[in-house]
């Protein structure tokens, strides 16, 4: 099957552009089970990486795909993957390189989510900063590994990862790993495949270094190239809080409280997460609907249309549900949890500044998700303003402005001449100041300060060899935020390892060297310990025998 890009030609109608790109297409080529798992996914179309590189991959073709991030890659190979998986047969079967510890799971994430119906099929995320005995336990009957080289290479040396059943490979941003350094990682782990197996390699760029690769460990490999697609950012003030899971709907509420939207859009990334943030928003006081793929087609009209005609000024989304919504009045879009792609971000923030109105963006991230929105900043060449949470002090000003204008407006378009009455009788029965009064009033209306949401501590990285290593309090390197250079794996040690014992070996052997020369020494201090002890009790036994009183006699 040629899925060259000639297909496209320019006389073709958008509805057979619609049926090329269509899900129905690679269909009759896959099983059933992964056919209804890609189904309740919301796959509809195929993405142009996708459409080109599935059907190559399903016919066991070597492929070079060229793509950028958000594009769809992880389907495009994982779909042909989980396809080609013997569950009866217990061995590692496919292996698959990422650059980031984050991207491994990602990628693990959707895997799995393909491989949902296809039962017997067991997908592991490897990476460093993990405890590796609980990796090595899991590692048992798993037929995918998604993993970062430095860990990948340090399973392989101790055997935990066994390579003879393994028949395909995919490095997913090869020029990202080649810029991290991993190089000679991926040379090693491909030259160490022992039997005939399929690679396939995506990069955003073509550099020299990814090409020697391909020349070596890849066959006849098919060029897939997809154009980078543009990202356009509509004008909308993009801002992002770092902020703790657990403070996650703290932060939501705060920021509903001092901005105050007439209509706000909130995404989340699971349907559970959908309910529970509705009903924490409910509970305060907001009028706030979810709307999800387990709901009804009736449940989620009803919800749509509330929240169009504003009885409902907070809806609460899943991506997948959210594709109908086209309201234009929507003043701000939040995302509680980042989305896994960049397009994603793009069509959520493009909900709110429409028609020429003002819109604003909100997204919550830990410490671990800021390449996240490095990512989103390069790919959609845009800026994402880091923002501090308003303070409890802020909110309750705000709170008290929103009041006083409500107020003011009433007090324009009421007779207030009958509350100016009971107002008096009061002050006179209590004989309290007009202050104290209005003051009481607005602490009833306003309820009390909230406390204040702690940021998720953040500790930039610093690129180059010397300044990445962290250092813990005994003078360890701890890499945890490099992804993949575990504590059991550390910076080239495989290499080292495989040129025959570098430093990292004379530095152990050294080491165990010094720890014999020190208890060999700490022993011959003991014993010279215990004889001078015993030199000077004989000492003092002869000292006491030559100046003892001898006896008299009779």
């Amino acid at each position: 099957m040629d899925y060259e890009m000639s297909k496209r030609m320019d006389g073709n109608t958008s509805d057979e552009m619609e049926k090329e790109s269509s899900i129905a297409e690679i269909e009759p080529l896959l099983d059933k089970r992964i056919v209804r798992a890609i189904r309740e996914m919301g796959f509809e179309k195929l993405s142009p990486i996708q459409e080109q590189a599935i059907p190559y991959l399903l016919e066991g073709e070597d492929i070079i795909g060229q793509a950028q991030t958000g594009t769809g890659k992880t389907a495009a190979f994982g779909i042909p993957v989980i396809q080609k998986i013997d569950p009866d047969l217990r061995r590692l079967q496919a292996i698959i390189l990422c650059p980031t510890r984050e991207l491994a799971i990602q990628a693990a994430e959707e895997l799995r989510k393909l491989a949902k119906y296809m039962h017997g099929i067991k997908i592991l995320p490897v990476y460093g900063g993990q405890e590796i005995g609980k990796q090595i336990s899991a590692l048992r009957g798993v037929q995918i590994v998604v993993g970062t080289p430095g860990r990948v290479m340090d399973h392989m040396r101790r055997r935990t990862i066994k390579l003879e059943h393994v028949n395909m490979v995919v490095l997913d941003e090869a020029d990202e790993m080649l810029n991290m350094g991993f190089r000679e990682d991926m040379e090693l782990i491909l030259g160490q495949i022992p039997g005939e197996h399929q690679t396939a390699l995506f990069s955003a760029t073509m550099p020299q270094p990814i090409l020697d690769i391909t020349n070596r460990f890849q066959k006849d490999a098919k060029m897939v190239k997809v154009a980078a697609k543009e990202l356009t950012i509509p004008l909308v003030s993009q801002r992002y809080y770092r902020v703790r899971s657990e403070y996650k709907d703290a932060a939501c509420v705060r920021l509903l409280e001092y901005y105050q939207p007439k209509l706000c859009l909130i995404f989340c990334n699971t349907k559970k997460k959908v309910d529970e943030l509705a009903e924490v928003l409910k509970q305060k006081g907001y009028q706030a609907e979810g709307l999800h793929g387990d709901m009804s087609q009736h449940q989620r009209d009803v919800a749509m249309n509330r929240f169009r005609n504003g009885s409902t000024n907070i809806l609460i989304a899943t991506d997948v549900a959210a594709r109908g919504i086209d309201v234009d009045d929507v003043e701000a879009v939040i995302n509680y949890d980042i989305p896994q792609d960049i397009e994603y971000y793009v069509h959520r923030i493009g909900r709110t500044g429409r028609a020429g109105r003002k819109g604003r963006s909100f997204t919550f991230v830990s410490s671990r998700e800021m390449y996240k929105i490095r990512e989103i900043e390069k790919v959609c060449r845009t800026k994402v303003e880091e923002k501090k949470l308003p303070g409890a002090s802020k909110v309750m000003r705000a709170k008290a402005d929103k009041y006083f204008t409500q107020v003011w407006a009433l007090h324009e378009h009421e007779d207030m001449e009958l509350m100016k009455k009971f107002l008096m009788r009061k002050l006179e029965e209590e004989d309290c100041d007009i202050m104290e009064l209005a003051a009481a009033m607005l602490k009833l209306q306003m309820g009390d300060m909230s406390e204040e949401i702690p940021e998720d501590e953040y500790a930039p990285r610093r690129f180059g060899r010397k300044s990445d290593e962290r250092m813990d309090r005994r003078g360890r390197r701890n890499d945890r935020d490099r992804g993949d250079r575990g504590r059991e794996g550390g910076w080239g040690r495989g290499r080292r390892e495989e040129r025959g014992g570098g430093r990292s070996d004379r530095g152990r052997e050294g080491s165990r060297e010094r720890g014999r020369r020190s208890e060999r020494s700490e022993a011959g201090r003991e014993r010279g310990r215990r004889e001078e002890r015993g030199r000077k009790k004989r000492d003092s036994r002869e000292r006491n025998i030559a100046f003892a009183i001898p006896k008299r006699k009779g």
